[in-house]
């Protein structure tokens, strides 16, 4: 089997409507398809609901259900909020601070740019609470060799202690010294 790409992804939301209006306007994401059920085709169970989706760039779709007969929805209470999020790649750094201040110019609050090393990357939620990150890469091609050659080293080491491998400290420290 080989994976062609991601077809989409489903998030839960708490307003079809309101969840599809919030992207296009703040994200300029075109509304693409919307499907309602009364009866959910893979197992057959009554529960109605809206499926709306969103152009995300490049051949991705971004997509969210809306479901009024289900318990309104939570976020995993073990997980930080930090953690579950939904990163979306822009072309320029250029991009992402006219992003940021028009997402701050709408009363959306924003965090960062956050310094990656091999990206800059800004924060904010969603009207349904998603975390969403938007990303503009700025690595340069050695510092994606570096960290292609680490790789699997570092994956083996976290996996037999759970603490962080230094094989890629140097993107914390600002220098590019192995």
């Amino acid at each position: 089997m080989l994976i062609q790409k991601i077809h989409h992804v489903a998030y839960r939301c708490k307003d079809a409507k309101e969840t599809v209006e919030w992207y296009v306007k703040h994200l300029d994401m075109k509304f693409v398809l919307a499907i309602a059920e009364n009866e959910v085709p893979s197992t057959k169970a009554p529960d109605p609901y809206m499926h709306v989706f969103l152009d995300a760039g490049g051949g991705n779709v971004l997509a969210f259900f809306e479901l009024p007969s289900q318990p309104a929805m939570d976020r995993d209470r073990n997980t930080p909020t930090w953690v579950q999020h939904l990163a979306l790649k822009v072309d320029s750094m250029d991009t992402l601070l006219a992003t940021k201040a028009r997402l701050e110019a709408a009363g959306i609050e924003v965090v960062g740019p956050t310094d990656h090393t091999i990206f800059k990357s800004i924060y904010f939620f969603d009207p349904n609470g998603h975390r969403l990150e938007l990303a503009a890469d700025v690595g340069t091609p050695e510092m994606y060799a570096k960290l292609d050659e680490v790789k699997w080293d570092m994956l083996q080491e976290w996996s037999e202690t759970r603490r962080a491998p230094r094989h890629a400290a140097w993107m914390h420290d600002g220098s590019m010294a192995q």
